[in-house]
C-alpha cells in the first residue's frame, strides 16, 4: 500500500514576533515613502551609497511595519516621515541599547568658528566649545583639530575643511555620528567608512559632517575613544 501524498499546507502567516501596530503588513506607497527619506539621507551625506543601497533593500523587503523602523531610527526627521503606525512605538524601537546621547553646550564668547594656517601651524585641541559652522584652511601649514574634549553646540556641525599644499588632521571622537564628503583634487581627502562611529549610537547623537577639498595637500579623519580625565593630549600619538 503507498504512502499518502503530503498535503500542501495553508498559506498561513507566520505569529509576528512583535504586536501591535507595528506587526501590521505595509503598502507598497509606505515603502516609498520611507525610501525617500533614506535616499534624501544620503544627499545630505548622512548615508554612503553603499549604506543607502543596504537599507533600500530592506525597505523593499520589509512587510510589517516593525521591519521599517531600524533602517530609519538614527536619521533625524524620521518620526515626522515614517507611516503613522510605525511611529506608535518609534521610541522604544529606536532608543533600546542605545548610548547616552552626548550633551550640547551654549555658544559664547569664547566658541571657535575657525583655525588658519598660513606657512604655519593651528591646533584646536583639550577642551574648547565649537560653532555651528567651523572653517579649518590650511595653505602650506597644518591644522590639527581635536574634538574629542570638544562641547558642540548643535545637534549638527559642519566643518569646512580646505587645504592647499597642506594637511589637515582631524581626530573624531566614537560616541558621534561622522560623515566625510569631501573632494580631493591631486591630494587626499580620507575618512572612516560609513556614518556611525559604534553601533549603539542613537538618534540624538551629534553629527559631525566635514566638507571641502583638498588641493595637492591632504585632509585626514581619524576615529579614536575618548580621553581619559587627567590624560595630556602628548600620552596618545596612536
Amino acid at each position: 500500500m503507498s504512502e499518502a501524498e503530503p498535503q500542501p499546507q495553508p498559506s498561513v502567516p507566520a505569529r509576528p514576533a512583535v504586536t501591535g501596530p507595528l506587526s501590521l503588513r505595509i503598502s507598497d506607497a509606505e515603502r516609498h515613502q520611507v525610501a525617500e527619506l533614506l535616499r534624501d539621507a544620503a544627499g545630505d551625506g548622512r548615508l554612503t551609497m553603499d549604506e543607502l543601497d543596504e537599507r533600500l533593500e530592506t525597505v523593499y523587503r520589509a512587510k510589517t511595519y516593525a521591519e521599517l523602523v531600524p533602517v530609519a531610527a538614527d536619521l533625524p526627521g524620521a518620526r515626522d516621515r515614517l507611516p503613522m503606525a510605525a511611529t506608535a512605538d518609534f521610541e522604544t524601537q529606536s532608543t533600546v541599547s542605545r548610548a547616552p546621547a552626548r550633551q550640547l553646550g551654549r555658544p559664547g564668547s569664547h566658541t571657535s568658528s575657525g583655525a588658519v594656517a598660513i606657512f604655519g601651524g593651528a591646533d584646536r585641541s583639550g577642551v574648547w566649545t565649537v560653532s555651528e559652522k567651523f572653517t579649518a584652511l590650511a595653505v602650506m601649514g597644518g591644522v590639527s583639530l581635536d574634538f574629542r574634549d570638544a562641547v558642540f553646540t548643535a545637534a549638527e556641525t559642519t566643518v569646512f575643511a580646505n587645504c592647499l599644499m597642506g594637511g589637515i588632521d582631524i581626530t573624531v571622537p566614537d560616541d558621534i555620528v561622522v560623515r566625510v564628503a569631501g573632494v580631493p583634487f591631486m591630494g587626499g581627502f580620507d575618512g572612516p567608512k560609513g556614518g556611525s562611529t559604534r553601533d549603539d549610537l542613537g538618534p540624538d547623537a551629534p553629527v559631525l559632517l566635514i566638507k571641502g577639498v583638498a588641493i595637492m595637500g591632504g585632509v585626514d579623519v581619524k576615529i579614536k575613544a575618548r580621553k581619559s580625565k587627567g590624560k595630556s593630549n602628548n600620552d596618545d600619538n596612536a
